[in-house]
């Protein structure tokens, strides 16, 4: 309950008026000079008579009336209209940036996704090619390897033509070795934290092309998808993250496929080596990526680029007798360097390094996921060539295990949040649509309303 007390320093007596519940109170004395600026009573004009206006809402204490209510609310609608645009103005640029980034990122992301794939499939259709007139998949994952070396060259070309913090490539290189630790890069560090890595990236792809031997290009690809779901069981069980049921059942779906593609033909022959061997190949990658992430964890683009050019000198350095031990034991043996398909093992080679340095950048420059999309999308790429150009027949059970495969994927692609967040969206929608009707209701009445006064109607309010 508002008092207002009007004092005329004894000239009149005081007045102590009570404001009704809801209600703003009436004018009943004449008024002070310490009344706020703000509610001053309206200039009076020429004739002596106060805006019409004022006087009805004085009249029928409309709405909480105030002196000089009205024409105080024009002055403020005025100044709000004036101000207005420019404010609306900034917001709707801002707005429009923000979109306008959103849908560059969202088309980069599509243009990478479409070069990943490529690239991979690529990858996969160069060395089946090569294995026609060179079958020694070990000399092709040494040589490929080799290629990483370039990335961080390349890395520092791009950094020195996009930025115009110029360093020497010593002082670039020995800030991005800080992801080893403090102390940077030393002969130990490079032995310890390279060496296992190195190991692995290189069975993992041996693994591959040893697959593509005795399968398709289109199962093998599908059969790596798996390496999703092995990297979730992986990290369930070792960095302890979080228990999700949909990815269980995408782990789930992803043995379901492996199962059925090695009985497409049997669990005898080439074909089921070759599941064993592309299964093997997802393993030793999930192994890889879990443990990059116990140990290094995370790495920023320079990092990554880091971490790749040492593999590539790892593998130069120590991984070289390899090749050499295959060749003297007749395992995988060539004739001569000039007779060698230095076209074929090039392609190869370059696309690899194409590969890695799209889902490296792309990982800065889009969103992860679309990576993993693109991984994905090797497969229906390598089948369309499959049946296209080789003029392969795929059974039954082939395409559906194919498909459990790559719809588990697609599952372990989901969010951690994924049930909160569409549980929230759809809480959203349903207070939407409450709140329009709640409007549509308020605009109802507010029309009723303005029609009663047309039609001469006041409501006084009550006491």
């Amino acid at each position: 309950m508002l008092s207002t007390e009007i004092q005329n320093l004894g000239e009149e007596p005081c007045f102590r008026l009570e404001q009704l519940p809801g209600k703003s109170p009436h004018l009943a004395g004449k008024a002070s000079p310490q009344v706020n600026s703000r509610w001053d009573a309206p200039e009076v004009t020429a004739n002596g008579v106060h805006d019409i206006e004022d006087r009805i809402l004085r009249i029928t204490g409309y709405y909480g009336y105030k002196p000089g209510y009205s024409s105080h609310r024009r002055e403020e609608g005025s100044e709000s209209h004036a101000e207005t645009p420019v404010s609306e103005t900034s917001g709707k640029g801002t707005a429009y940036q923000t979109c306008a980034n959103t849908v560059l990122k969202v088309l980069g992301g599509l243009l990478v996704v479409l070069c990943v794939s490529s690239s991979w499939v690529g990858i996969t259709q160069v060395v089946q090619l090569t294995f026609k007139s060179f079958s020694c998949p070990f000399f092709i994952t040494w040589f490929s390897t080799n290629w990483n070396i370039l990335f961080f060259p390349l890395y520092y070309s791009g950094h020195v033509a996009t930025t115009r913090e110029k360093r020497t490539p010593i002082q670039k290189f020995r800030e991005c070795s800080r992801m080893f630790g403090e102390n940077g890069m030393s002969l130990k560090v490079f032995l310890k934290r390279t060496a296992p890595f190195s190991i692995l990236w290189t069975l993992t792809n041996y693994l591959y092309l040893l697959a593509l031997r005795k399968l398709t290009a289109t199962d093998v690809s599908a059969l790596y998808c798996c390496h999703k779901a092995f990297v979730f069981l992986l990290s369930w069980i070792v960095l302890k993250d979080r228990f999700m049921g949909v990815r269980i059942v995408a782990a789930i779906m992803a043995i379901t496929g492996i199962v059925m593609m090695a009985y497409a033909d049997g669990f005898h022959g080439d074909s089921f080596m070759g599941v064993a061997l592309a299964v093997g190949s997802a393993s030793t990658s999930a192994l890889y990526k879990v443990l990059f992430k116990m140990f290094l964890g995370s790495a920023n683009l320079g990092e990554a680029a880091h971490f790749f050019s040492t593999m590539g000198f790892f593998n130069l350095i120590f991984i070289s007798c390899v090749p050499l031990i295959l060749y003297f034991t007749r395992v995988e043996h060539w004739g001569s360097l000039s007779s060698l398909p230095w076209g074929y093992l090039c392609g190869v080679a370059g696309l690899w390094l194409v590969f890695n340095i799209l889902v490296n950048v792309g990982v800065v420059l889009t969103y992860p996921i679309l990576i993993s999309i693109g991984t994905l999308l090797s497969v229906p790429g390598n089948a369309a060539i499959d049946v296209l150009k080789h003029e392969v027949i795929f059974s039954v059970v082939r395409l559906a295990a194919t498909c459990i495969i790559c719809l588990g994927f697609l599952l372990l692609l989901l969010p951690e949040e994924w049930d909160t967040v569409t549980l929230r969206f759809l809480t959203t929608l349903a207070d939407k649509k409450t709140e329009e009707h709640g409007e549509e209701l308020s605009e109802s009445s507010v029309h009723t309303r303005s029609r009663s006064r047309a039609n001469g109607a006041v409501s006084i309010p009550m006491a």
